[in-house]
């Protein structure tokens, strides 16, 4: 069964082991297994960046962005120099980028970055998560983000961010295992994650709580700007 603290990041008991020390809800893992395998007989190589993020590793993200320890990027990807920043514009930089500890689809073990290793590895590239290695020609990840707008959704997975609409950047290594995230999605108390905020004291509260009701509007439901 699942409970409001497997939504929120706070207990990581409904996932099992995937690839290479990742974790997922074991649905997720089959069916992204499934996927790889048939991506791979067409000579793609689609490997896992990113699954499950406990809501402590969030939190550990979110403190270094608010500190200025870790960049931050505007819509662009250009890098905003965090001096000029109060707290309400470095509030809305995160946000584009990083979710609010709590409010991550990565909690919910349904949701995982994808990378085409091969291509960078021969390369010898590390990957950025940037969206020109996905959308760029030229870039490591192209013919994998091309293979999945086709074939994702034959697996079950959507790409909840895939266009930008004034929320969360468009993120096109982000895929999400529809049918269960749904659940997830509905099961999301906006109570809970302002108790879990208050709890672990988050860095940049005063600036969050006021402003709880608009940030889960545009960057969790990710509806964005009205």
């Amino acid at each position: 069964m699942i409970t409001l603290q497997h939504i929120l990041g706070l207990d990581d008991s409904h996932l099992v082991a995937c690839q290479q020390g990742h974790r997922l809800q074991a649905p997720v893992a089959q069916a992204f297994s499934k996927m790889q395998k048939a991506a791979a007989t067409e000579g793609i190589d689609c490997q896992i960046a990113s699954s499950y993020r406990s809501f402590q590793q969030q939190q550990s993200i979110w403190q270094k962005k608010w500190l200025g320890e870790k960049i931050l990027r505007d819509i662009n990807e250009q890098i905003i120099p965090f001096e000029t920043l109060c707290d309400e514009q470095k509030l809305k930089a995160i946000l584009t980028w990083s979710a609010l500890p709590g409010a991550s689809r990565h909690h919910w073990g349904t949701d995982l970055d994808v990378y085409d290793q091969q291509t960078l590895a021969s390369r010898g590239q590390s990957l950025q998560l940037i969206q020109q290695e996905y959308t760029d020609k030229s870039g490591p990840c192209y013919e994998l983000n091309l293979w999945l707008d086709v074939h994702a959704q034959d697996f079950g997975f959507s790409r909840p961010y895939c266009a930008y609409t004034g929320g969360v950047a468009a993120e096109p290594w982000h895929l999400s295992y529809d049918c269960i995230a749904q659940d997830m999605r509905q099961s999301f108390s906006l109570d809970g994650l302002k108790s879990a905020i208050i709890e672990a004291k988050l860095l940049g509260i005063e600036c969050i709580l006021p402003n709880l009701e608009g940030i889960y509007q545009q960057y969790i439901l990710n509806k964005g700007q009205a």
